[in-house]
This record gives structure tokens, C-alpha cells and sequence, in this order.
């Protein structure tokens, strides 16, 4: 990290007053005093204001129950996005481990950790992610059989892998996937012929959207579901 955006993340200075108080000779690092904003910073380096030790700030790691409505991106002139929901320190750092389309609701991560977010969304990974699905018409036997063996969609050269279904009622099932292709549920039941008329997802990987947080609410993640793989 450069010495420049450490002090605007880490202290109230914004990345201007940064280069302004280190041109005053107040920051050092390792005992030094620093000369340059664009300075690249080792992992175990110590930098100090005026000896007051400035550290790199901790990770953000959010749960977000979005609402139908609302828009999965950092601004957007027409809709309301899942940021204006959120009041965090370093907004500008965060972003979305897997979106949401508009209509569907339910469980976002939001974090600032790149690492994390990746391990979350790669689909190497195969973290699965589960559906409560809404249906125009009732789920056929034939129709489970096809999403549990891997669908063909359009303008893809390869069928979907294999999804778990779980019948709710005649009009309602859970769906559990593990990529994470473009508007992908709703794909899978047009092509077995049925329609999605409400999708809200539940769970990430083995994180579950916690059922105190009401739609619109957001909650830091615990250590522990930080942690799970």
C-alpha cells in the first residue's frame, strides 16, 4: 500500500492533507522520515505521525438483506443501491462478493478484502449458494430431474452443473447452485419451461442470512462466518 492511502484510510487526513502533512516532515516510517506519498509500504511497516502510530484498518466484512428494489452497485442515478443503505467508515473501499439482480432479494456480502471476496465468488471455489424460488407454474418431476442433472442455457456452450432442488409446495422450491453465471436461476427454470416469479437468496458458502436482519438491515459478519470456507 502507498504511504499516502494508508494515512487517508486509516486517519481523518484526506489523501491531499496526507501529502501535505509528509512534504511537513510529521510522518516517519521505521524511525525515517518519510519523503514521498507514493512511498510503497512493507506488511510490517511501522509508520508514525508525529509518533503516533498509524496502523492499516482492519477488513470490513458485511451481511445485507437486500430488498426488492434496491440496486447492487456503488451509485446509480436512477435506483436507490445497496451503499445508500450502509453507514461505514472507507465506503469508497468496499465492494460486492457476488450481486444481486433488482427484483431479487436477500443475502449480499460486502467486504473491502479482495482476497476474501475472491474466495467467496471464484467459481473454482464452488461455494454453493441457495434460492428460495418463487414459480408461475407447478415444478413436474421432469422438470427437477433436468435441473439436477445440469441445464442447457442459452448461448452456452456448456451445460449448468448439477443444482439441488428442494420442492417447498407445488409453487415454491429451494435451489441450490454453485456457479454463478448471469441471471442464472431465472435461465434455468425458463429453460426447463417454468418462470421465476420471486427469487430471494438465503445463503453464500456455508453463511446463512441471519433471520433477525429485516429487508434493508445489514450486520457486521462474525469472526467465525468470516472464516468459514
Amino acid at each position: 500500500m502507498r504511504l499516502d492511502k494508508l494515512i487517508a484510510t486509516s486517519t481523518a487526513f484526506s489523501r491531499a492533507q496526507a501529502k501535505g502533512i509528509i512534504r511537513g516532515g510529521k510522518i516517519t516510517v521505521n524511525g525515517e522520515i518519510a519523503k514521498s506519498g507514493s512511498m510503497k509500504l512493507d506488511d510490517d511497516a511501522i509508520v508514525e505521525y508525529m509518533g503516533v502510530p498509524i496502523k492499516k484498518p482492519e477488513p470490513q466484512f458485511i451481511m445485507f438483506n437486500k430488498p426488492a428494489g434496491v440496486v447492487c452497485a456503488n451509485v446509480d442515478e436512477d435506483h436507490e443501491t445497496v451503499f445508500d443503505k450502509l453507514f461505514l467508515p472507507r465506503m469508497d473501499t468496499l465492494h460486492i462478493a457476488g450481486r444481486l439482480d433488482i427484483d431479487t432479494t436477500g443475502l449480499v456480502l460486502i467486504t473491502d478484502d479482495g482476497q476474501w471476496s475472491h474466495k467467496i465468488t471464484s467459481p473454482k471455489h464452488q461455494h454453493e449458494k441457495t434460492y428460495i424460488v418463487d414459480l408461475d407454474s407447478e415444478i413436474t418431476e421432469k422438470q427437477i430431474r433436468i435441473l439436477s442433472e445440469g441445464v442447457q442455457l442459452k448461448n452456452e456452450v456448456n451445460r449448468s452443473l448439477p443444482a439441488k432442488v428442494e420442492v417447498v409446495s407445488n409453487l415454491k422450491i429451494k435451489l441450490t447452485i454453485t456457479e454463478g453465471k448471469y441471471h442464472q436461476v431465472k435461465r434455468m427454470l425458463a429453460a426447463v419451461g417454468n418462470h421465476v416469479v420471486k427469487l430471494h437468496r438465503e445463503s453464500v458458502g456455508k453463511i446463512q442470512l441471519d433471520a433477525n436482519l429485516k429487508a434493508g438491515e445489514w450486520r457486521k459478519l462474525t469472526e467465525e462466518e468470516i472464516n468459514l470456507d
